[in-house]
C-alpha cells in the first residue's frame, strides 16, 4: 500500500508542476524576470545557450532540495515530491527544448495529434514577442483549440 501512496504523490507532484509552470511562466518569466526570458522570444543571439536557460537551474533547485531532504532525513514524502518535480523537469526539457525548439534535431516529424497540439500552442505563445498579451503559458496541458486542424494535411 505504501508503494501506491508513493506513486500517487509522485504523480500529484508531476501534474501539479504544470500549474506551477503555467503560473511561473505567466507571472514571473513574463513579469519581473522578463529580462532573462526575453531572449527566448526575440532570438537576439546566435549562441546555443540563452539567458532563459538559467531558469533550468532555478527550477531544478526545488526538486534537488526535496530529493536531498527526503534522502538525508529519510522522509519518503519529500523524496516522492522531489521525484515528481524532477520528472516534470525532464519532460519539460524533452518537450520544450528537444521537440518544440529542436535544439537537438530529434522528433521532427511526429504525426501524433497531442504533440502537434503542444507544438501549435507553443508557436502561438511565441507569436507574442513582447512581455504582455501572451497566451498558452503551460507546457503539457494545452487548450482543446490547439487540437483543431491537427490532421496529417495540416502540420503544426
Amino acid at each position: 500500500m505504501n508503494l501506491l501512496i508513493h506513486i500517487a504523490i509522485v504523480l500529484a507532484a508531476f501534474f501539479g508542476m504544470e500549474g506551477v509552470a503555467w503560473l511561473t511562466h505567466k507571472y514571473v518569466m513574463h513579469g519581473i524576470f522578463w529580462p532573462l526570458h526575453r531572449d527566448h522570444h526575440l532570438k537576439e543571439h546566435y549562441s546555443f545557450l540563452e539567458r532563459n536557460d538559467l531558469f533550468f537551474l532555478i527550477f531544478a533547485l526545488p526538486g534537488i532540495a526535496c530529493l536531498a531532504a527526503g534522502t538525508f532525513y529519510q522522509l519518503p514524502v519529500w523524496t516522492c515530491i522531489g521525484t515528481g518535480i524532477t520528472l516534470y523537469g525532464a519532460c519539460y526539457f524533452f518537450v520544450h527544448d528537444l521537440f518544440i525548439h529542436q535544439r537537438i534535431k530529434v522528433l521532427r516529424n511526429s504525426e501524433n495529434r497531442y504533440l502537434k497540439a503542444i507544438r501549435r500552442a507553443h508557436k502561438m505563445h511565441h507569436k507574442h514577442t513582447g512581455k504582455y498579451d501572451g497566451e498558452s503559458f503551460g507546457m503539457l496541458w494545452v487548450s482543446w483549440k490547439y487540437f483543431r486542424n491537427t490532421s496529417k494535411k495540416n502540420p503544426a
